[in-house]
């Protein structure tokens, strides 16, 4: 078995995955706070991961996956103090939501979804073991992590303690040491949420609760921590300290970070009216079609979101689902597995869009099948496959696979009048218009092979 190979923020390079045991792997994600209804800048860690999952549980014996979710904060407080609610009204609702969202995009279930407002005792205890060795430190009913204490602060972003500070804004909070110490525990008010703590009542800063749900559940030194990348300052160079401080090792070997998303080249935000929720492209369109969309550009690339790549996701699958369709009658042989080159380019860092390619190509060969036992080989190789990557495992309603059927029957249509009209043109000698009906007969997906018995269409290779 090759080994997987993963971008390592930390490291700024692709590296084999190191695992603490041979047989088994841990991964934490950071999961939403849930205030309201997910969006596909939320959607894209959780697809991509859930692949990295997918492929871990693959190559491995076991894997301990946790994505959890933030449960306290001061949007979730603003959102139940306006509805006149206990917070865990609003976080219920949305939680429910987005697994709601995330099954609809085949995303499956972690093994392990904790939260926040259930490891407060974790917490307390992870602030008191940072006080006790001379890392944090109390102030005005706050707990500060003190980051002068640790050296390494700035190796995950790769910014130099001097010129975050340099760069850092004027001092609003008086109790702090330093600009850059961040909140462990913070005082809550008679109107805000609050436990009872050695400091007061209160509730944790928003950093200190991965680190401390992470030693809980998965040890205090991971195998791979994965976020969008915002998320890697301050939030995971703050985890990194806190672990680190707390139980003097390794916190995690391996970090890995999706990049962001666009609508339409502009950042989502409320003020452009852009912020497209994934239960509103439900409507639209099938889950496993924006599954798709999401995949279809490498993780570690921005990817931009617009109705052409949508339908360029739904083209695609149609066309997958066609060949399968042609060959429900047959029955998908259980001895096989994933194709090969499908499981390389995922192990290669994940190189979706390798894999999809690969994809097109083994539904051809459904398609080109003719023996009973290669079509059971080519259908179960196509299923295993799609299924890696968490697609072609939705069902189609009749309707829509008719509709599919149809499209690519009048897309063969439209082709061959294309190339009788390139056959005509050549004929009259007018190579630029010959050239120019072979350059639209691509963006169809066909390439022509010029032979001695007539001119031939054939489905174009994946780039």
């Amino acid at each position: 078995m090759s080994q997987i190979l993963l971008h390592n923020t930390l490291s700024r390079r692709k590296e084999p995955l190191q695992t603490e045991r041979p047989d088994r792997v841990t991964l934490y994600v950071c999961g939403p706070t849930v205030y309201n209804y997910a969006h596909i800048g939320n959607a894209r860690p959780a697809v991509v991961f859930d692949v990295l999952a997918r492929l871990l549980r693959h190559d491995y014996r076991e894997l301990l996956y946790a994505r959890n979710f933030t449960d306290v904060d001061d949007k979730i407080n603003a959102a139940a103090a306006a509805a006149g609610v206990p917070i865990g009204s609003i976080t219920a609702r949305y939680i429910d939501a987005y697994h709601e969202d995330m099954q609809a995009l085949g995303v499956l279930a972690p093994d392990i979804e904790p939260r926040v407002t259930a490891h407060i005792g974790d917490i307390i205890a992870l602030v008191q073991t940072l006080i006790e060795r001379g890392h944090a430190y109390v102030a005005e009913g706050h707990v500060l992590f003190e980051v002068a204490s640790y050296p390494e602060y700035g190796h995950l972003s790769g910014r130099r303690v001097e010129d975050m500070l340099a760069g850092a804004r004027v001092e609003v909070a008086p109790y702090k040491r330093d600009a850059l110490d961040f909140v462990l525990w913070k005082p809550s008010d008679a109107s805000q949420p609050g436990w009872d703590s050695p400091w007061g009542r209160g509730r944790p800063g928003w950093h200190v609760e991965c680190t401390a749900m992470i030693g809980q559940h998965l040890g205090h030194t991971i195998d791979i921590h994965g976020g969008g990348q915002d998320l890697i300052f301050p939030h995971h160079e703050n985890e990194i300290a806190q672990g680190t401080c707390a139980h003097g090792g390794l916190y995690c070997r391996t970090w890995v970070h999706n990049s962001f998303v666009t609508v339409d080249g502009q950042k989502m935000s409320k003020s452009l009216g852009n912020v497209l929720l994934v239960r509103d492209l439900l409507q639209q369109s099938s889950g496993e079609a924006i599954r798709l969309a999401l995949l279809a550009t490498h993780y570690r690339r921005p990817l931009d979101w617009n109705e052409m790549r949508l339908q360029a996701a739904q083209q695609t699958l149609a066309r997958l689902q066609a060949s399968l369709a042609r060959a429900a009658d047959v029955e998908a042989d259980a001895d096989t597995g994933v194709d090969d080159e499908v499981l390389q380019a995922l192990r290669n860092d994940l190189n979706v869009s390798a894999a999809l390619a690969r994809l097109q190509v083994l539904a051809r060969q459904l398609d080109a099948a003719r023996e009973p036992a290669a079509r059971r080989q080519a259908k179960a190789q196509l299923l295993a496959s799609g299924a890696l990557l968490g697609l072609l495992q939705q069902p189609v309603s009749q309707p829509a696979l008719k509709q599919q059927l149809a499209a690519q029957g009048a897309e063969r249509q439209q082709a061959e009048a294309l190339l009788a009209a390139r056959e005509r043109a050549r004929q009259a000698r007018d190579f630029a218009r010959a050239d120019a009906l072979r350059a639209e007969l691509a963006q169809l997906g066909f390439q022509v092979e010029d032979r001695a018995t007539g001119p031939q269409l054939r489905a174009a290779e994946p780039a």
